[in-house]
């Protein structure tokens, strides 16, 4: 599981593109353990807080559905409702969430099943339960209909996901309040989309980055969000993106640093699910390695709209 590329020649595009992970696009430091990265989501509901109104306070929205919102490891969630995203790397993977249908008060509501990143989906992956694909047959599918019923519900569940890595800028960026923060400039993130429209969205700008072959990480991508309503009535949100191939970032010393993180970072990632493959939960797990395990799997209470 060992990442060969660890630094960014903007000379050699055959190989960073591959390394970044935008080869396969066609139009359609310390590696003994990665350090948690903070976590990219588009938020998709109303934040209701207090204002101050002349002498009164009244609740009001305070962050907007739509925004943009950055889990950072032992600090408070920011959001903003425009980022500007430099993209280093895109990954791909499966993922599947299984209910804990017996889950009490204050146990987990259930296990995320992944597979190893990859820089396309054309090889079956092995995932951290012990098979291929979170159970999703190899190949392609002639006949939906034609699977057994139980096959169907597990594809139903599996989920595609785009796995960007980069830095962040969040202008205008805020707390949960509504209160305004300092974020530093250009902050590391890793952004898994696993929305079907979202997913294909998002994959229009590495196309044109592979068609032009540039590297992501020669530019910047600005991020809105659009607003689309379910038949129930309730609102959610998908990212708008905006691409300048004209201009491009240079690429310097810092940049290099930041790859090799990021590579790293997928590297262990791809160890630890690997070794759960091999070993299909059999051995206790230590308490380092359920460390490990909660920074790299991640179990979202707040589901990504299907």
């Amino acid at each position: 599981m060992v990442n060969e590329i660890t630094t960014i020649d903007t000379n050699n595009y055959a190989d960073m593109a591959k390394a970044m992970g935008i080869a396969g696009e066609t139009g359609s430091a310390d590696t003994s353990k990665a350090n948690p990265l903070p976590r990219m989501r588009l938020h998709h509901n109303n934040i209701m807080g207090m204002k101050k109104v002349g002498t009164e306070s009244i609740e009001a929205v305070v962050v907007k559905g739509g925004s943009y919102k950055l889990e950072r490891p032992d600090m408070p969630v920011v959001y903003a409702p425009t980022v500007e995203i430099r993209p280093f790397i895109q990954r791909f993977m499966y993922k599947r969430f299984v209910k804990n249908m017996s889950a009490k008060s204050g146990e987990p509501m259930g296990t995320y099943h992944k597979t190893l990143m990859a820089d396309n989906l054309n090889s079956d992956l092995k995932d951290n339960q012990g098979s291929f694909n979170c159970g999703k047959p190899s190949g392609y599918i002639k006949d939906f209909k034609a699977l057994p019923v139980a096959t169907q519900e597990v594809i139903k569940q599996i989920k595609r996901v785009r796995v960007v890595f980069g830095l962040i800028d969040m202008p205008n960026a805020k707390d949960e309040k509504g209160d305004k923060v300092s974020l530093d400039d250009r902050t590391p993130f890793i952004w898994e989309i696993d929305n079907r429209d979202a997913f294909k969205t998002m994959g229009e700008p590495f196309n044109k980055f592979n068609q032009t072959k540039r590297l992501p990480v020669q530019h910047y991508i600005q991020l809105t969000s659009e607003e689309r309503a379910l038949p129930s009535g309730a609102k959610f949100y998908l990212p708008n993106y905006s691409l300048d191939l004209q201009k491009s970032v240079k690429v310097t010393d810092d940049d290099q640093n930041t790859f090799i993180n990021f590579m790293a970072w997928i590297d262990n990632y791809n160890s630890y699910i690997f070794n759960e493959w091999e070993m299909k939960a059999k051995a206790p797990v230590s308490q380092e390695d359920k460390d490990i395990v909660d920074d790299f799997i991640d179990v979202d209470v707040e589901e990504e709209v299907a």
